[in-house]
């Protein structure tokens, strides 16, 4: 699978995502105010997730190559 090296549209939809984030922050409701550090925190997760399993990718690439090198 291909990942793009790039990722400019990422970065700034990646912002764009955290200054909403900051803003609900400021919300008067506390339930929304709650919820930005769970989506943050989520926002991690899923972030180290995705660098795991490219990792992961990575390694059975390199696996799949030797093999098929035999």
């Amino acid at each position: 699978m291909y990942f793009a090296k790039d990722s400019e549209y990422n970065d700034i939809r990646e912002k764009s995502f955290c200054q909403w984030l900051d803003e609900m922050e400021k919300h008067e409701d506390v339930a929304v105010r709650c919820g930005v550090r769970l989506a943050r925190d989520y926002m991690e997760y899923l972030k180290e997730e995705n660098k795991k399993l490219q990792e992961e990718n990575e390694l059975k690439n390199s696996y799949l190559k030797k093999l098929a090198g035999r």
